[in-house]
């Protein structure tokens, strides 16, 4: 089976593959086996302490191959050092940054004059046309089985919506764990795939083994959706301390974010301690086990090697360049 993809043309790769951006897990040998294997990944910024660092990280990067890679940077007012952020990769020419939560046009403005592509994450309908007119290059369609922040709907629903109202790319995330899995969603209308959650469980991947051994052991029934760790709904194991945690803010944070003057406080506040508690757990052994994870969980089964995971992703599937 041959499938066709501008993807493929935009980026310069041989496999329309983006190992998915994932916080605290996405490293930079994660993103160098990726683009060795003819695919290409993405790193969120906030990865890096520091804009310096960064730097030095996609410096590191680039020493070790030539193929492009992108990075993740969230978009919304909450993140102190978008500019920061922004202005690094523009200066050391990443091919592509993916845009989350929040109005990417700024980053598509400040883009679009370096040749820097601009994917952005939708989970629904609602801004498509406008990001397209923007000069996004791309789409990325977030179903509501994607690990970290998932949408609503499934890409049965959302790829052909999206698909009747722009031109541009879209490429889809979310429980993408097969050749059979991409085929199905080439033809909904999709040119490419993010996928996450299954390289979380390799090799590269800078987690704690209790982390990666809980991919094996847990199944996507496990899966729940939490607003407690950003204000935004977010995939996660169900452990033992989610469990006592609950999955749902509590009625003070319900009514702090109804008053427009400290939703976005709030917002901040629940975000920085949301990540502090998943750094703290995918990095050490801690009763506090907040992993994300999404649906495709139950096509973990060992923990291989990132190029191995694309091998098994591919299969025998071909692509040709639009």
């Amino acid at each position: 089976m041959t499938l066709n993809s501008r993807i493929l043309s935009l980026l310069n790769i041989e496999i329309p593959i983006i190992v998915a951006p994932m916080y605290m897990v996405s490293n930079e040998a994660m993103i160098v086996e990726a683009c060795l294997s003819g695919a290409t990944g993405a790193i969120p910024a906030m990865n890096w302490p520091t804009p310096e660092l960064m730097r030095k990280g996609i410096q590191n990067i680039k020493k070790q191959t030539d193929s492009p890679f992108g990075i993740n940077i969230i978009s919304h007012a909450s993140n102190p050092k978008l500019k920061e952020q922004l202005d690094v990769c523009i200066e050391e020419k990443v091919a592509f940054i993916i845009t989350s939560l929040g109005n990417p046009e700024m980053v598509i403005n400040h883009c679009k004059p370096h040749g820097i592509k601009v994917f952005c994450d939708v989970v629904d309908t609602r801004f498509a046309q406008r990001l397209e007119k923007a000069g996004a290059d791309a789409i990325i369609a977030v179903s509501k089985f994607a690990g970290g922040h998932a949408g609503n709907l499934t890409h049965e629903e959302l790829i052909p919506a999206l698909k009747k109202l722009v031109t541009i790319p879209i490429i889809a995330a979310g429980n993408i764990t097969n050749p059979q899995a991409i085929e199905k969603l080439f033809a909904l209308g999709a040119e490419g795939a993010s996928v996450g959650t299954i390289f979380i469980a390799t090799n590269e991947s800078p987690v704690s083994e209790q982390y990666k051994q809980a991919l094996v052991d847990y199944t996507s029934s496990d899966i729940v959706m939490t607003d407690k760790l950003s204000g935004t709904p977010c995939a996660v194991i169900n452990t033992p301390y989610v469990q006592k945690i609950g999955t749902q803010q509590n009625w003070l944070e319900r009514w702090l974010n109804k008053h427009k003057p400290l939703k976005r406080m709030l917002k901040q506040y629940a975000y920085k301690r949301g990540m502090r508690l998943l750094k703290r757990a995918a990095f050490s052994a801690t009763y506090e086990t907040v992993w994300c994870a999404g649906h495709s969980i139950d096509a973990i089964h060992e923990i291989i090697p990132v190029k191995q995971r694309i091998t098994m992703l591919v299969g025998e599937l071909k692509f040709n360049r639009l």
